[in-house]
């Protein structure tokens, strides 16, 4: 899933301020600061990063997005807090058929919407009709396309959607049928795309296919998970609360949590120190060695599924070259970068799946090659950086990203000749220019969405909606997809090292570096995990007032 990662827009002082005054008056009056009031009132405050694009599981764009839709929808199965494998959820238990190709679901008789209504198999089939719909244009409908049918049904190809491999046999119990064995769809279904909706919702506020409708507002809002929206103040912050409708609400201790979109990394360390948070979703560069040397109680850094690269627009000239653009790749020093510039125990990247996805390593490895890089810049018409045109690096500006950008534009400058002008923008805006085609390089990152190297290798597939580059390669579309449809695992992966190849040579991303998570979280946090996904699910999260650090 995309990510704003652990980076984020410094210049944003107002808002944070704004934000500041909020947490120091909301949930604690005179009685405290928001951390002493939520220990005793089992109310977790989250730092978020950035404002949602938006609470409906279908268009959501961020992992920031996606752990508030967490606390709001539960889908067949979910993340195991620990370890991030699929458990049942919705879904007390599954089996496939012998060939693979058929699972089948059993649903919780007592699952219900958080106004009372059942959940349902059809809710599940609704739904996932739903986001293959063309006109929706969601961004993970390629996510589904491991079910029968639904490729052209999302292309337009095909118009009948009950020819989709998803149907509900009774009320409790779902059938999907998959276009070939996908042993890994437990993982699979735990994603947004594939939580299911409330259809007479939809229906009364939006339609089935309006992005940005009412229903996703307080007060219209119907989900299925362990908390229900009861507040939302843009920029401020949103408050989820215990939804007394949830099957297993025994079982959630936290009455509420509220999520603050805190866009300037350091703002968000001084709130925490402050009292206001519970945790935060990452810390500056700065004080990385600070935290780590004083071996504070707060400091959690742990390894997690991430990759941060650049995206070329390939429709830009002269990123239109393969040449130019894996000139642009072999001239970064991506040593240098996690050395002397994020200092966080990031590892360079050379290639764009994390080492030691479900057992895969890619052999591709880019490296600083500054001689085949100039050797490549020459044979594309530019030697020495001579004619080459002025290239823009877009960005939302956080100490990490701007260092980045800088560093970025000197080894490209020095070693190429060439010059790069930066742009920043806030993360939203971001993230509109580069589905639109407004950028010519632009830093992106993602996590994986389950356990397994394709997460990561769809992304760049002709059909994926998250490939922003406009790079469409039909051998590398044709090889991920009989990598697919092969059963042994060993001869799966080696289709997925010629994939990992063919990315190296085209280049239409670079690789940069593999992350890790560094935040603060207090110790009365209990069952929050540090985990590959970065996922934290809330339903086993509680608060120790006992385990306070004094």
């Amino acid at each position: 899933m995309p990510f704003q990662p652990s980076f984020r827009l410094a210049a944003t002082s107002t808002v944070a301020l704004g934000i500041l005054t909020t947490l120091l008056t909301t949930g604690c009056g005179q009685r405290g600061t928001p951390v002493a009031a939520g220990n005793r009132d089992q109310v977790i405050h989250i730092g978020n990063l950035t404002e949602p694009t938006d609470l409906d599981p279908h268009v959501i764009s961020s992992q920031q997005d996606a752990q508030i839709t967490m606390a709001l929808f539960e889908g067949l199965a979910q993340y195991d807090p620990k370890d991030s494998t699929p458990v049942p959820a919705v879904a007390e238990r599954w089996e496939h058929s012998t060939d693979g190709l058929t699972w089948t679901f059993h649903l919780r008789r007592n699952a219900k919407w958080s106004n009372g209504d059942p959940v349902t198999a059809h809710d599940f089939v609704f739904a996932y009709q739903r986001m293959l719909t063309p006109s929706l244009a969601a961004e993970y409908a390629s996510m589904l396309y491991v079910l029968k049918n639904a490729q052209p049904l999302n292309g337009g190809k095909l118009a009948d959607v009950t020819q989709l491999g998803a149907r509900a046999a009774d009320d409790h119990t779902l059938v999907l049928t998959t276009e070939y064995p996908v042993p890994y769809l437990p993982s699979m279904v735990c994603h947004a795309a594939w939580y299911p909706l409330h259809r007479p919702t939809l229906e009364k506020y939006a339609g089935l296919t309006q992005r940005g409708s009412a229903w996703t507002r307080p007060g219209n809002h119907v989900g299925n998970g362990y908390f229900v929206l009861t507040e939302w103040k843009p920029h401020q912050f949103i408050r989820v609360t215990k939804n007394p409708h949830y099957w297993d609400r025994d079982a959630v201790k936290l009455t509420a949590a509220v999520f603050y979109p805190i866009e300037s990394e350091d703002a968000e360390e001084r709130t925490f120190r402050a009292g206001q948070l519970h945790t935060t979703s990452t810390l500056p560069i700065s004080k990385i060695a600070v935290y780590r040397q004083e071996k504070s109680p707060f400091f959690e850094p742990h390894v997690f599924l991430a990759t941060f690269f650049l995206r070329f627009n390939v429709e830009k000239p002269p990123l239109n070259d393969a040449r130019v653009r894996r000139a642009l790749s072999l001239a970064i020093d991506r040593e240098r970068f996690v050395r002397d510039v994020l200092r966080g125990g990031q590892l360079p990247a050379g290639h764009l799946t994390p080492p030691d996805t479900a057992g895969f390593n890619a052999r591709t490895k880019l490296a600083h090659d500054l001689p085949t890089a100039q050797k490549l810049l020459a044979e594309a018409g530019f030697p020495g950086g001579k004619g080459f045109p002025k290239l823009e690096f877009l960005y939302n500006s956080t100490e990490a990203n701007r260092l980045i950008a800088e560093a970025l534009q000197q080894m490209w400058n020095k070693g190429l000749g060439i010059d790069i002008t930066m742009q920043n923008q806030e993360a939203r805006v971001q993230t509109v220019s580069m589905r639109s085609g407004d950028y010519q390089i632009g830093r992106f990152a993602w996590i994986g969405d389950y356990l397994d190297p394709s997460t990561f290798l769809e992304l760049m597939t002709g059909d994926s909606g998250n490939n922003l580059t406009r790079w469409r390669h039909a051998d590398y579309d044709r090889i991920y997809a009989e990598a697919n449809r092969t059963a042994d695992n060993a001869q799966r992966y080696e289709l997925y090292q010629r994939c990992e190849e063919i990315i190296a040579a085209e280049s239409p991303i670079a690789p940069i570096y593999f992350y890790t998570r560094n935040n603060l979280r207090r110790p009365e946090v209990k069952g929050w995990y540090g985990n590959l996904l970065d996922n934290h699910p809330l339903k086993g999260v509680y608060l120790d007032p006992a385990a306070a650090a004094k």
